[in-house]
């Protein structure tokens, strides 16, 4: 576990520049993003690679304003792998643009990786989120599913930013036994 971490932080630490700034969206309220979030499809990474199916986020406020961060996805035996980790706003109040890191050693936390809001329902029912560099991002749900359009518009979102969306994996999320 500690090797996924380390290898987390150094993916996350790591790009090149990009010619076109990523767009956030203008405003998050953290109240109402905290909660618990279902993976809808993600591009490829290394430490999610092991992930085959029911993969969560849950987010958790803190009384400093960061989040506690709980992931959580099944890998091809069936069993629950997680890691927690630490995000915090890059650009209070707006809170658009985060930093999440996985590597704390004794209490220090030498990694952060950006994590982005781009796209949020104005219900807070799913979200896209991605970084300048477009190597990571994610389509997330408060439920299981999302309707065929919902997705879609999320993949033009992510398309029009740049994304290489014909890559995205999408996330199995079934009923565990």
């Amino acid at each position: 576990m500690q090797r996924l971490i380390l290898i987390l932080g150094l993916c996350l630490s790591m790009g090149y520049a990009t010619a076109q700034p990523l767009t956030t969206v203008s405003q998050i309220d953290l109240t109402r993003y905290a909660g618990q979030w279902y993976e809808i499809a993600r591009l490829p990474n290394v430490f999610q690679r092991k992930c085959v199916a029911n993969v969560m986020a849950t987010y958790t406020l803190r009384e400093d304003g960061d989040i506690d961060v709980l992931n959580q996805c099944e890998n091809k035996d069936g069993k629950i792998q997680s890691a927690q980790g630490l995000a915090r706003s890059t650009n209070p109040p707006e809170n658009s643009r985060l930093e999440v890191s996985f590597f704390n050693v004794l209490g220090i936390r030498p990694f952060w990786g950006d994590y982005w809001v781009i796209a949020l329902d104005d219900d807070y029912q799913y979200v896209v989120v991605g970084e300048p560099d477009r190597d990571y991002a994610w389509l997330l749900s408060r439920t299981p599913t999302l309707p065929d359009e919902t997705v879609a518009k999320a993949i033009a979102i992510l398309e029009q930013e740049g994304f290489p969306v014909d890559q995205l994996i999408y996330t199995a999320q079934k009923p565990r036994d």
